[in-house]
């Protein structure tokens, strides 16, 4: 008997495809073309922006009947057991398959930014905590620990990573970020997407494209960058994510470059993504960003209008519910006002994801039976990051590590709150806000418990003083006193993390400028006029201005949200039992108005006597000091000249000096002394972590290509210039060791999708000193 070709698996994935299509009505194409929301708050505590106006109801027997492109969120909507969240997934798909004519069930999505986003899932380290360890491998590990648990209860498709670039630190955001370079983020977040993918769930890059470079730091505001930032910063880590990680999903940004939103740009998703970087994957929206499209951006009329632009700029899946790509637009398409070609092209972009991921086959969701989404495994590497992740900023005066039989007065709003080591895309703080009588279901301990553990000789005290926000400085007096009668007062100030407006960090939780929230500040100074020793430690989505406490702390120590381990990690660096060994991610300020910066400045964006304001940072990017001490020596370099598109090599032997483990960050710098258009001073184009025991010596070997001094011309492509250049290798970005100049020579260079993206690096033994 013969089979019917698109359920033939002896076929090419778009050979079944092709022929399904001709078997599908107009309805049955659309309906692989958006997704429901089951569930989805209507009373203004949601999750997305506009979620209270934008959400329609459906009956889900009758939307069913045509098939379904996705189901959104059913772990990240509400508590729910994660076997009985399994089950009752499994059986959504069975009546998709069963009340459908073609049987084929939706692709199942869910938040996965920072862990599973779903109850008594692992809540891991926030991105900007995963730049600040500079290890791709770790990050690697925690994306397939993820992408096992999303695989275990029946999900595809992850909306992670963000590879959204920092470009002012007061945007919300920016806890989601990985940091404020471009490799940075794009080789940590390309260790994410292959994590991901290599568990068989769908990467999906976010947000393309310039989301984060809105006009004064403003969530969804317009962007403003020119054509050179949107090239050279903006969009390389996608790029790379796509071409070395392998994502098979991108998600549309909500904002509009120039007067065009992402959502609407044909030149952008098709003519960028897909004919020149070869992109053969889906494009899902935002949510609710393509009905944006008329209620925010007003370049539609019309939800039909809305959809039109969308699917001509080339977006595949309307997320995270029905409200555009249904009957408005199959109305639209009958009535001859929208291609039906439009609707074949991105329902066969979806049918051939779902046939690679088996759903064309009646592929069954797994087996429900115990299910943990927060197994020890998970909690060690959970821990491992955290432990890496945590950034000594300074210990003038070696308070730390704390003695471990010292009185020490516990202080601060983030001393003892659970939700003081989450991000805002962590389930507790994501969604448990809206049920809270629902226990948080995984262990948090707070870094009050977790250093009465830590130090169980110690006298310790605690009091909160603040709050994180608010003016209220009615607990100033009993902090002060607790810190007036210790040795040691550990000041635990910071973020709580929320959703538009509900907390001092996250989505929608964009700053006025870089002070701390609330009080704390004040509260900060009441505990340094005691004279008692203070150790600031901060848990924040973002860094803040601490030059008015220059030279006043004994130590400073900061932690992005450091996830559910963070207690334990933050408590092990303070007693030494963990060695510290972060690196800033993104620069910390001076003063709170000194911004927005990076420190990817050309030399009229750094300090100079045309202007009175100093925009240098009082840590810069790539800092992070140890409790050892290691010694750079022993540098060479290649030949002073290579071809434009030739090769050079670097290196340097490091050796651990001190007496303890420790790990230190090799950062390789680009310095391009003159250009034909203006270039950041320096940026980081490569780096390797070391791992060294006491005595032990590793030598790291760097190729630099040509192709990463490549940056957008006048002429408004990627050229590499022949000229002088200069390679340095530090400590951060401020800090160089050991520099090499090298000539390119040759004629100016075009490149392209082909060039080289990363530096290479080798690492080798070395002997043991006599």
């Amino acid at each position: 008997m013969s089979t019917t070709p698109w359920r033939d698996t002896s076929l090419p994935a778009d050979v079944r495809v092709e022929d399904l299509l001709g078997r599908m009505t107009l309805e049955e194409k659309t309906a692989q073309l958006y997704g429901i929301w089951v569930g989805a708050a209507t009373d203004g505590g949601g999750v997305a922006p506009h979620q209270h106006d934008m959400t329609e109801t459906h009956a889900w027997d009758e939307v069913i009947t045509r098939g379904l492109g996705q189901i959104t969120r059913s772990f990240g909507t509400a508590p729910v057991e994660p076997a009985l969240g399994a089950m009752a997934l499994a059986r959504a798909q069975q009546q998709i398959a069963e009340s459908s004519r073609f049987g084929i069930p939706a692709i199942a999505h869910e938040e996965c930014l920072a862990g599973f986003t779903a109850w008594g899932a692992t809540a891991y380290p926030v991105p900007l905590a995963w730049g600040a360890t500079f290890d791709p491998s770790l990050v690697e590990e925690m994306a397939r620990r993820i992408g096992h648990d999303l695989a275990s209860v029946g999900v595809h498709q992850g909306l992670a990573p963000v590879l959204d670039v920092v470009r002012d630190l007061r945007w919300g955001r920016v806890e989601e970020t990985i940091g404020e370079d471009p490799y940075l983020v794009g080789t940590i977040g390309t260790a994410y997407v292959r994590g991901l993918e290599s568990a068989g769930i769908i990467a999906t890059l976010k947000h393309f494209a310039g989301y984060a470079s809105s006009a004064g730091a403003r969530n969804l505001a317009p962007v403003r960058a020119g054509v050179r930032e949107f090239a050279d910063v903006t969009l390389p880590p996608f790029e790379l994510a796509l071409r070395e990680g392998g994502a098979r999903s991108v998600m549309a940004a909500y904002n509009e470059t120039d007067g065009v939103p992402a959502s609407a740009d044909p030149a952008l998703l098709t003519g960028l993504l897909r004919d020149r970087w070869g992109f053969t994957g889906t494009v899902v929206s935002d949510y609710f960003g393509i009905g944006f499209l008329e209620t925010l951006h007003k370049v539609a009329d019309s939800p039909a209008g809305a959809a039109h632009a969308a699917l001509a700029a080339g977006i595949d899946v309307e997320l995270p519910t029905l409200r555009c790509y249904g009957e408005a637009l199959t109305s639209a398409v009958r009535a001859g006002g929208i291609p039906e070609s439009l609707v074949d092209t991105a329902a066969r972009r979806v049918l051939i994801q779902k046939c690679e991921l088996g759903l064309l086959d009646g592929a069954a969701s797994p087996a429900a039976e115990t299910i943990d989404l927060d197994s020890r495994g998970n909690r060690d590497l959970a821990r491992r990051i955290a432990e890496a992740s945590v950034v000594l900023l300074a210990n003038p005066t070696g308070a730390l590590p704390l003695a471990p039989d010292t009185r020490i007065a516990v202080v601060g709003p983030r001393s003892h709150d659970p939700l003081a080591m989450l991000g805002c895309y962590s389930f507790p703080s994501h969604v448990g806000p809206n049920h809270p009588d629902h226990p948080v279901g995984i262990e948090i301990p707070t870094l009050w418990e977790s250093l009465r553990t830590e130090l169980p000789d110690a006298k310790l005290t605690h009091a909160e003083g603040c709050d994180t926000t608010g003016d209220d400085t009615s607990g100033f007096a009993e902090a002060v006193a607790r810190a007036t009668e210790a040795d040691v007062c550990v000041a635990v100030l910071g973020d709580r993390a929320g959703l538009f407006g509900r907390g001092s960090s996250g989505e929608g939780c964009d700053a006025a400028d870089l002070s701390l929230p609330g009080v704390q500040a004040e509260l900060l100074d009441a505990l340094t006029a005691t004279g008692t020793p203070v150790v600031l430690v901060l848990l924040t989505g973002r860094p803040y201005a601490l030059g008015r406490w220059d030279g006043r702390l004994a130590a400073t120590v900061q932690a992005f949200f450091p996830g559910e381990e963070g207690g334990p990690a933050v408590s092990g660096v303070l007693s030494g039992r963990v060695n510290p060994s972060g690196r800033l991610p993104v620069s910390v300020p001076r003063e709170p108005g000194g911004q927005p910066w990076t420190y990817l400045q050309p030399p009229l964006g750094l300090v100079g006597e045309v202007s009175n304001l100093d925009p240098t940072p009082l840590y810069p990017f790539g800092h992070g000091e140890s409790y050892t001490t290691f010694v750079w020596d022993d540098f060479t370099a290649s030949e002073a000249e290579t071809a434009t598109d030739g090769t050079h090599d670097i290196a340097v032997t490091v050796r651990n000096t001190g007496t303890r483990e420790g790990a230190e960050v090799v950062q390789l710098y680009l310095h391009d002394p003159v250009a034909q258009v203006t270039r950041p001073d320096v940026r980081l184009i490569g780096y390797q972590r070391l791992e060294l025991a006491p005595g032990q010596a590793r030598r790291v070997s760097f190729r630099f290509h040509g192709d990463l001094s490549a940056f957008t011309g006048r002429a408004g492509h990627r050229v590499v210039e022949p000229g002088a250049l200069e390679l340095r290798l530090g400590y951060s970005s401020a800090r160089t060791l050991h520099t090499t100049r090298l000539t390119l020579t040759g004629p100016e260079r075009s490149v392209g999708t082909d060039r080289e993206l990363l530096c290479a690096a080798e690492v080798t033994e070395v002997a043991p000193a006599d």
